[in-house]
């Protein structure tokens, strides 16, 4: 019975260290070793898995994938230090100030370019907070409208690529896809690149993206309360003001376009893979610095700093989860969620709950994403891609789930439980950087709108898969 009981046991030692605020990397190592060491002592633990972390360790080390982790976090954080995203607010709301919603719609966009720049959502929330919510509630936002668009907008760096949680996920599913295919002997396994999930994201990010500017506009043709008109004063020289308003917002537009044409466009064609693309940004991040006058030495010191501490964070998680995962794997872990979800889509359980689910995929995949969900309360992506996507998505690709459509499937089901009340990431953000007057009841308000489209855009994709895999079999047939 113990041994039943220990993998279990483990996730929520894990699960519950993490609440204490204790550093991931080491709740995930420290905690899994403890639970190692129990198991030796009961003699319900095997040692040899935890001979095979030299070999994990190397592999990290070794894995091309992810070099592009410390090149997107050094585009990031150039991008933070040259105000790009001060221009871009301040130009976005001069050309879309005369329409009602219009500083909203700056704030998606402008959010939109964020994510596919950096690809940072703490980073994205809180930058968009500091900027844009001082001047949406001067302007006479209501305080809900105000903060849960900013909320939505800062998650979007979830979900539009080049992103760094899709670069992570991207490198656990290519393991567990090769896995899965030699589980079911495929021994001539086929291959998931991060660029397969770049691709499949752009269609579902776009839509979230287009579904957000439509709701504010609806929200500002209807209700003059929670968006007021705004009034302009003619002038002699509007036209002329309006020529100059065009050419600011040309001026702070085209360079992080060009830097996401450079980036995604090099992925797109073939000419780079997701780790030459990101050096291609990195470079490109630092020229854009230097055209700006926003790089000298103290600044570039700080930016190698800031990459360095990032990117050491991530690397120091993997090594805490390769513990982690090893451990589990040690107390039969991976064994007993398999036959749990494979039990689910047979309908061979004894829950008469269970039991009411549809055979073959979706009861699995339900109690998957639903799990995950509440998992995105309490957790990190980063330590729920480490931890949940290693043990389920072997089974789940087991039972010939697409790797790209669960892939995005799960990045848009944490962006949305990010957004969710009462513990979402994105709300504790903004709440940290907003104004005393904004009270966290208006933050919830706010969100809910916005968790709806997202909802409505899982169901989307789950009723039509193809919004996520028919692009990467256009672009890599």
């Amino acid at each position: 019975m113990i041994e039943t009981l220990m993998p279990l046991l483990l996730f929520i030692s894990v699960c519950i260290v993490l609440l204490f605020g204790y550093p991931v990397a080491l709740s995930l190592g420290g905690t899994a070793l403890l639970f190692a060491l129990i198991g030796l002592l009961t003699d319900t633990f095997d040692p040899i898995f935890l001979q095979a972390l030299p070999n994990r360790i190397f592999g990290i080390m070794t894995n091309q994938t992810l070099v592009a982790v410390p090149l997107f976090v050094f585009m990031g954080v150039i991008l933070e230090r040259s105000k790009v995203a001060k221009e871009l607010l301040g130009t976005m709301a001069d050309l879309f100030g005369s329409l009602r919603g219009g500083l909203g719609i700056s704030v998606v966009l402008v959010g939109m370019l964020l994510a596919a720049s950096t690809g940072i959502v703490g980073a994205t929330v809180v930058t968009m907070g500091l900027l844009s919510l001082p001047i949406m509630l001067k302007r006479g936002y209501h305080p809900s409208i105000a903060t849960g668009t900013i909320c939505a907008s800062g998650t979007l760096g979830q979900i539009i690529p080049p992103s760094i949680i899709l670069i992570l996920l991207g490198d656990v599913l290519s393991a567990a896809y090769q896995q899965a295919q030699l589980n079911m002997g495929i021994f001539s396994p086929e291959t998931l690149s991060v660029g397969d999930l770049f691709v499949g994201a752009l269609i579902p990010g776009l839509i979230l993206v287009a579904a957000y500017i439509i709701y504010l506009i609806i929200v500002g043709l209807s209700s003059e309360r929670l968006l007021p008109k705004v009034i302009t004063t003619p002038t002699d020289n509007n036209h002329l003001q309006g020529e100059s308003v065009l050419l600011r917002s040309l001026k702070a537009l085209i360079p992080p376009l060009l830097l996401i044409v450079a980036v995604l466009g090099s992925i797109l064609t073939g000419a780079a893979t997701p780790t030459e693309a990101a050096a291609v940004g990195a470079v490109c991040a630092l020229l854009l610095a230097v055209l700006k006058n926003q790089l000298n030495l103290p600044i570039l010191k700080d930016v190698m700093y800031s990459t360095t501490q990032v990117t050491s964070m991530i690397f120091f998680i993997f090594i805490g989860a390769a513990i982690f995962s090893l451990t589990f794997r040690g107390f039969g872990g991976d064994e007993i969620i398999e036959e749990f979800l494979i039990g689910i889509a047979e309908n061979n359980t004894d829950n008469w709950l269970l039991q009411s689910l549809p055979d073959g995929t979706f009861g699995p995949l339900l109690i998957v994403m639903l799990v995950m969900f509440l998992l995105g309360f309490i957790l990190d992506f980063i330590e729920i891609t480490f931890m949940v996507v290693p043990i389920i998505a072997p089974v789940l690709l087991t039972l010939g789930v697409d790797p790209i459509w669960l892939g995005i499937m799960i990045a848009i089901n944490l962006q949305t439980s990010f957004l969710t009340p009462p513990f979402g990431f994105a709300l504790f953000y903004l709440r940290g950087v907003a104004p005393p007057s904004v009270k966290i009841t208006d933050i919830y308000k706010g969100v809910a709108p916005f968790i709806l489209i997202q909802v409505t855009m899982m169901f989307a994709l789950a009723y039509w898969p193809q919004l996520a895999t028919w692009l990467p079999e256009q672009v890599f047939k």
